[in-house]
């Protein structure tokens, strides 16, 4: 799918699947001691005696993960994108371990264009986050700003 794309060239109902993140303890724990120390997050002995079982990486790292496998899979769709307004129902559904392999799937839900501002829209997309057995590990709903096509 060459050139950009806009507003416009998105389906609802269209899906993708992509990304492959290797999650190492040591990028687990360097989040972890930045942004959210607590800690199941940094320590073997202290997630041991949660349901976590062992060190387990932050929701917010997982969210970042995603960010970046998103990101590494936009294109030429980037250079049409603007951001986003924000994800809505968040949910980390499983723990996210070191060694898991995580990828994404993508379903197109909305395509709305904006009635304030004409050269853009939104499209609201379903965001589910897997393991390397196929195990949902989070799921968003993520609206997304895009360029519309220029006249």
């Amino acid at each position: 799918m060459g050139g950009v794309r806009y507003l416009e060239d998105v389906e609802v109902g269209s899906k993708a699947s992509f990304g492959r993140y290797e999650v190492t303890r040591e990028e687990v724990i360097e989040f972890a001691s930045k942004y959210d120390p607590q800690p199941f997050h940094l320590s073997d002995e202290a997630a041991a005696k949660t349901h976590f079982g062992r060190i387990a990486a932050s929701g917010w790292h997982t969210c970042a993960m995603t960010m970046r496998m998103m990101v590494d899979n936009m294109g030429e769709l980037g250079r049409s994108g603007m951001g986003s307004p924000g994800w809505d129902e968040l949910r980390w559904l499983r723990p996210v371990y070191p060694g898991d392999v995580l990828r994404v799937e993508t379903e197109v839900t909305e395509v709305r264009p904006s009635r304030s501002k004409p050269e853009i829209g939104s499209v609201h997309s379903t965001i589910r986050v897997f393991n390397q057995d196929d195990q949902p590990v989070m799921s968003v709903k993520s609206i997304g700003l895009m360029r519309r096509r220029p006249d």
